[in-house]
């Protein structure tokens, strides 16, 4: 007999994912939904974006993570609308039994912000999903293929820079790894050009990248990437993407940067899916488009509706809400699954969500990264194993982290990037909507 009590989780990263598995035990139905069928180790994108793993290496199919629990079930669809009268969800294809919850976690992420610039997102794309990442790796090389055949000087100099936008971790993480391919892994491929010859250019609007580590960190970061041959601007204001290029403004320039790829990595906001929920309940999201939410991650009014990871504003510690991390994700999920089954126990309310700080991770390239753990403080090859090792084992799957580890041993021996396909036929630089 199937138990009575109905958890419905929305969103199969890592916030839903930790959540439902923390289930196990609870006496209630599971069942996760999700857009797509697979948890994405959002980490790692970049590096399928730049060749370095195959995108199967960081998916895993959400029903083979689920499969040992008993009473779980994971629905593929996409939750559009809520009716919080009777307790259902509302699909974009609407299931033949609807999907009733007593209790629902909402998870869904978060996706890039181009602060009110939308049109800058067909010519100059982020990275937050598997098609995203594919899609920049077929930009990436097909550029280096253009450049092999183009005879015009002033063509070739705009297909072989790259423009990064935002000094954050992946800003950083995707420079190095374009850095990386340009001058090792490409060097002696190509017979018209020297891949080395490459621009990759990283702008920030801030003082310095990495602006969440601590000053030291930051500059040595800076010096890695620029001796890696990343050209690092800050105090950059990025005024208009095209799809020949960018414009910035230095003080009162402005310069036209010609490049026939530019990445954005400048900033996030929560899911759409937030702004739905925080209607339905009478209420308003915050300008990144969060939910905000009570110390123990319910929706206010609501308390058996919980919203966790990117999508809520969670203030209730330190004054200002929790980082878009998944470490954040992580342990709002095994939190908000013990209050449920601390309610169906009987137990008393539970104490208020507290996150705690394990440390952030950056990685520029081979051997080189950033540490930031409590009172240690570590860069270079220390801080690249510390980054190597952590990764590694939050792969939410043990045959994931062996062919992981597999490739990065093959990476780092050969300084080569297997992965590196162009997947359908070399796209044109891209068009302006």
């Amino acid at each position: 007999m199937e138990p009575a009590h109905h958890v419905v989780i929305i969103g199969g990263g890592f916030g839903g994912l930790y959540a439902a598995n923390r289930l196990k035990r609870a006496g209630a139905r599971v069942t996760l939904v999700d857009r797509r069928n697979f948890h994405l180790f959002q980490p790692l994108l970049y590096q399928v974006a730049t060749g370095g793993l195959s995108p199967a290496n960081i998916a895993s199919p959400l029903r083979a993570l689920v499969r040992r629990q008993r009473h779980a079930n994971v629905v593929m669809g996409e939750v559009v609308d809520f009716d919080l009268e009777h307790r259902r969800l509302i699909l974009r294809e609407e299931l033949e039994t609807p999907l009733h919850y007593d209790s629902l976690i909402v998870a869904t992420g978060s996706e890039f912000n181009y602060f009110g610039h939308d049109k800058w997102k067909a010519v100059a794309p982020g990275l937050k999903s598997l098609e995203d990442a594919i899609m920049i790796r077929r930009r990436v090389l097909s550029a280096f293929e253009r450049a092999e055949v183009e005879f015009d000087s002033k063509r070739q100099s705009a297909q072989m820079t790259f423009v990064v936008v935002g000094g954050g971790p992946t800003g950083v993480e995707l420079s190095g790894a374009i850095a990386e391919l340009s001058r090792y892994t490409l060097r002696h491929e190509f017979r018209n050009i020297n891949p080395a010859d490459a621009r990759i250019m990283l702008f920030e609007a801030g003082p310095t990248v990495l602006s969440m580590f601590p000053e030291d960190l930051r500059k040595k970061a800076q010096e890695q990437l620029e001796h890696m041959g990343v050209m690092v601007r800050t105090g950059i204001r990025v005024t208009d993407i095209r799809a020949d290029g960018v414009t910035i403004q230095v003080g009162d320039q402005e310069e036209n940067i010609p490049s026939d790829t530019v990445l954005w990595t400048a900033g996030v906001k929560a899911s759409s899916l937030g702004t739905a929920l925080a209607k339905a309940a009478g209420q308003e999201v915050d300008r990144a488009g969060r939910v905000t939410v009570e110390p123990d991650c319910t929706l206010p009014g609501h308390p058996e509706i919980f919203v966790i990871g990117d999508l809520a504003n969670y203030s209730h510690q330190g004054g200002k809400p929790l980082p878009a991390l998944a470490p954040v994700a992580m342990q709002q999920g095994r939190y908000v699954a013990d209050t449920i089954m601390g309610r169906l126990r009987g137990d008393s309310p539970s104490k208020p969500f507290h996150y705690h700080d394990k440390g952030t991770l950056a990685t520029i390239g081979r051997s080189a990264a950033v540490a930031d753990i409590g009172w240690i403080k570590l860069s270079g090859f220390m801080a690249w194993l510390t980054w190597l090792f952590v990764h590694i084992m939050y792969l939410v799957q043990f045959q994931n982290r062996i062919l992981v580890l597999i490739h990065w041993s093959f990476n780092y021996f050969t300084r080569g990037r297997a992965a590196r396909l162009i997947t359908t036929p070399p796209e044109s630089p891209p068009h302006e909507p």
